[in-house]
């Protein structure tokens, strides 16, 4: 399985404070069947400062800690983009990481604000269209917004925007509001990728399996499969080749 969204690189966002914790973190990966990561620390201005050379020292770090400790798990980089005006800012300067790419086109992990969905955010989703950037917004299921009013992501999905759930939601993980939420973005098809969104061994860990399955009841089992398998590799595969 390939997990496209997740906090492991240590020491640079609120996910892995060190490498010991990031090892730990990656063997539980490869224990659930998981191969390849695209790891995503947060860019989020003001509280992750992080830059495509932050991220590239800790991956580098990170790497050279798996192959001593021989961990088969194949990592590449991206992050997890807050939106906002900066984000215009550092694509217009070429300093944004992108997952990979979606027919033919770019693809951003776009996180909204906890709370709510911004007014005129598809404005900020239409500009990255324009591009050629598909924005993947990360975890709609547990925004606070589209949990009162899950409408609100239609206009995102009519523009083309890819969503990216997480595994746990789907497996009751983060509640049942958030639960019902992802069943029901994966009943109308709507879902691209399952993904950990892991920070830790604790509460949030790599676990991909238990979403997989709960899907597989939803939507059969070739759906689910494509949503840890084949459709974040189509996205993912130019960073490992």
């Amino acid at each position: 399985m390939i997990d496209l969204h997740n906090h492991l690189l240590p020491g640079i966002d609120d996910g892995a404070p060190d490498l010991d914790t990031a090892l730990a973190l990656a063997r539980m990966a490869v224990d659930e069947g998981i191969t390849h990561l695209v790891c995503t620390p947060h860019i989020h201005p003001g509280r992750y400062d992080n830059t495509p050379a932050s991220i590239a020292a800790a991956k580098a770090q990170f790497i050279a800690g798996l192959r001593q400790a021989k961990i088969p798990l194949q990592v590449a980089s991206a992050a997890e983009v807050r939106f906002g005006m900066e984000l215009m800012v550092g694509i217009t300067q070429g300093v944004i990481p992108f997952l990979g790419e979606w027919k033919g086109k770019q693809v951003l992990l776009l996180e909204f604000p906890h709370g709510e969905i911004p007014f005129g955010a598809e404005r900020l989703t239409s500009w990255l269209i324009q591009r050629n950037i598909i924005p993947m917004i990360a975890h709609p299921e547990r925004n606070k917004g589209l949990l009162r009013t899950p409408s609100k992501l239609k206009p995102f999905l009519e523009q083309g925007c890819l969503l990216q759930v997480t595994a746990s939601s789907v497996a009751g993980g983060f509640g049942p509001a958030a639960e019902q939420l992802a069943h029901m973005l994966l009943e109308e098809g709507v879902v691209t990728i399952l993904a950990t969104d892991a920070h830790n061994q604790q509460h949030r860990p790599p676990k991909l399996n238990d979403g997989m399955q709960h899907a597989a009841r939803l939507i059969g089992e070739t759906k689910a499969e494509a949503l840890v398998k084949l459709n974040p590799w189509q996205i993912a595969q130019t960073h490992f080749q």
